[in-house]
């Protein structure tokens, strides 16, 4: 039975000549799944496919049994937070909640009930008479959860959902992902591995538009195994050890430097160490093929695996974007 995952096969997707997606196939199934990728890996456009807010070029996929192209049979059973969730900033959070219920084709009394539910399930009740514009980051993002559940979907998709939130909301944030999971196909697209480690058994890495890989965490952390090396040197040493190896972190004391880094061999003076998802991830996408990523200096800049670094935008001043884009079963 299909009814309970998401099939895709031979997805692909351009952009004029610029092809996004090359011939993905993945299946999806209830819980949390991870699609982990660099920034431009074709993640948003692979959920914007499967959220009918763009047509593939190529392949096919079910959603629940139903072919993709059905549009609003899809949109009825998907709920979707993108990485810029739009409201009117002036709204109430209760306000804003009724209306993008309206706009789903709710009936009011279970409007009503259905907002009083998932704020509380969200957190934020004691805030729902509140403009949107005053809520912090994080209340912005869990009331975009609850817009998107207010059609009950069968799939909830969240693109990019912690970046920019401090420590403490990012824990509430993936710990409220995890409890929605209990009861849908929750699928969470994002750079940062910090997330996945923390929510998801199962992943897919996607770069430049290919699927490197698509299987459990613990298979993906077996892989670099006897590859995870520390090491203590000379600041003097950095320099030749950074062209030799790729770091994954460090840390300085006095003239003395602290490493952890990725090499298929046995390196002198260094102790093999146990992968964390981190390890695992940039290890994965060396071996495959991908540009080598010098996380300390060397020329590239480094994909933001673990924190954002980047204060996010605020999105909520702008002018909500039209409302067929906003409300979670109706997108």
């Amino acid at each position: 039975m299909n009814d309970d995952k998401i099939i895709i096969n031979g997805l692909s997707k351009f952009y004029g000549s610029k092809q996004a997606l090359n011939h993905v196939d993945l299946v999806i199934g209830q819980g949390m799944f991870g699609l982990l990728g660099r920034n431009g890996a074709g993640k948003t456009t692979l959920m914007k496919i499967l959220t009918t807010l763009l047509q593939k070029n190529e392949g096919n996929i079910s959603i629940c049994g139903i072919p993709v192209e059905n549009t609003k049979e899809i949109r009825r059973i998907v709920g979707y937070l993108p990485q810029e969730f739009s409201v009117y900033p002036s709204m109430r959070v209760e306000e804003a909640m009724d209306y993008l219920g309206l706009l789903s084709g709710i009936a009011p009394g279970e409007r009503r009930r259905r907002t009083e539910q998932l704020l509380r399930k969200v957190n934020l009740y004691d805030h729902r008479r509140e403009k949107v514009k005053a809520l912090s980051g994080g209340m912005k993002r869990r009331l975009g959860i609850a817009q998107a559940l207010l059609n009950q979907p069968k799939v909830l998709i969240v693109d990019e959902p912690t970046a920019g939130l401090d420590p403490e909301e990012r824990i509430r944030f993936r710990n409220l992902l995890c409890e929605v999971a209990q009861e849908r196909i929750v699928i969470l697209s994002t750079h940062i591995v910090g997330d996945i480690e923390a929510t998801c058994e199962d992943i897919a890495i996607l770069n430049e538009g290919c699927l490197l890989y698509n299987g459990t965490v613990d298979a993906l952390l077996q892989s670099a195994r006897g590859k995870v090396f520390t090491k203590e040197a000379d600041r003097r040493e950095l320099p030749r050890l950074k062209k030799e190896f790729q770091i994954t972190s460090m840390h300085t004391q006095g003239s003395r430097v602290f490493l952890r880094f990725l090499s298929e061999t046995a390196v002198k003076d260094a102790q093999v160490c146990e992968p964390n998802i981190e390890d695992a991830y940039m290890l994965y996408l060396y071996e495959n093929g991908a540009e080598a990523v010098d996380i300390y200096g060397n020329g590239a800049e480094a994909p933001d695996i673990y924190e954002s670094g980047v204060e996010a935008p605020d999105i909520y001043e702008n002018k909500a974007e039209s409302p067929d884009t906003q409300a979670g079963g109706e997108l």
